[in-house]
């Protein structure tokens, strides 16, 4: 299962924070423990490597591997068995100032299945296959077309990224009749089919090569985007990889915002479809059901000593500190958090409001 907002955030911080520690000598260990193994083999490996370090030639160095290693023996101890996803298991002496120690020891369950086995001892700490968990996992491809202009997209997240745009100069009807008509008709035709062979091509350069597309949604008003994808010739590759064809009025950027808004019926996994639905239904309750929600730090302070709070809504663009004294409240008094984004229309309202929302158990 994907990482939510409020795991993404997390997995943020603890990155941040461990990105800048690093030791004056080779002494800070990191180990990885990948999900499903037996945490008893971690545990008798690094009783081993306690061995191995009593010949590192630095008394110094020595002594603070050999500490961080008891640190991390006695955390792997203490475990009846390797939690769901994996752990991080992080120690050593951070410290900047040479014959002062300042240690730190630390175990880190990820919000996703760690699959790498790793020891290391050195200046800083291993954390690389915990970033790649913050990278985008699916992106879709956005093709918006009429017979006047096309533009073309990327969903990334919960982020809609406009590509290009290409107006067609294809002209249109005449009102006149007879032969004169039949022959422009047939040049517009021509000019027709030349442009959707052209924004065909500039997808396959755009999206062939992206190694996480999952898909690709196709829109437009009329019957375009139907002539589009049958005289476009487009690569069987992509023309695999559509999953949507909606109907819609633009071929603009307002269309990219349109064809996602109407495919959540095929992104209903995707994360900004989940915020979308979340903040329609906080603004539907705020107007119909005010009393059922609160918004502000005042207002739902309040709902959170009265136990009222269901879903606690926070915004990523929130202070730190704002941030982390809501999210301490609301896990003491176990109440789920949704944090939501800026990246979106109703994220960026939602903060404009407050940043700070709730949808409540009872009124109050």
């Amino acid at each position: 299962m994907a990482m939510n907002e409020s795991e993404r955030t997390n997995l943020e911080e603890f990155l941040e924070r461990m990105s800048n520690y690093r030791a004056r000598h080779t002494e800070l260990i990191t180990v990885l423990v990948p999900a499903g193994f037996d945490i008893n083999l971690i545990t008798k490996q690094l009783e081993s490597e306690k061995s191995t370090a009593s010949n590192i030639k630095s008394t110094s160095t020595k002594k603070k591997v050999i500490e961080a290693l008891e640190n991390l023996i006695r955390i792997t101890k203490g475990m009846k068995q390797t939690p769901e996803n994996g752990v991080g298991l992080f120690s050593g002496n951070i410290s900047q100032i040479e014959g002062k120690d300042e240690f730190i020891t630390e175990a880190f369950e990820p919000p996703e299945a760690l699959n790498l086995r790793l020891y290391r001892c050195d200046q800083t700490f291993v954390i690389d296959p915990l970033e790649e968990m913050l990278e985008i996992k699916e992106v879709y491809g956005l093709i918006v077309i009429d017979r006047k202009e096309a533009t073309l997209g990327l969903l990334i997240g919960k982020k809609i990224k406009k590509l290009s745009h290409f107006d067609s100069f294809v002209p249109g009807k005449t009102t006149k009749g007879g032969q004169s008509s039949a022959r422009y008709g047939r040049i517009r035709e021509g000019m027709a089919k030349e442009f959707f062979r052209k924004i065909a091509e500039i997808a396959k350069k755009e999206f062939y090569s992206l190694p996480k597309l999952k898909g690709i949604l196709v829109g437009g008003p009329g019957p375009a985007k139907e002539e589009f994808l049958k005289e476009g010739n487009m690569i069987t590759a992509l023309q695999e990889k559509i999953i949507g064809i909606k109907d819609i009025g633009y071929a603009d950027s307002h269309g990219l915002d349109l064809l996602v808004e109407l495919s959540e019926d095929l992104l209903s996994e995707q994360e900004i479809t989940k915020e979308r639905k979340l903040l329609d239904n906080f603004f539907n309750m705020l107007g119909k059901q005010k009393d059922k929600t609160a918004y502000g730090i005042e207002a739902v302070n309040k709902a959170l000593e009265f136990g009222a709070v269901d879903i606690l809504l926070l915004s990523k663009k929130l202070k730190k500190s704002e941030y982390k004294n809501f999210e301490k409240r609301a896990k003491e008094t176990s109440v789920k958090i949704e944090v939501v984004s800026a990246e979106t229309e109703e994220g960026e309202q939602f903060y404009n409001l407050g940043g700070i929302g709730a949808i409540l158990r009872f009124k109050i």
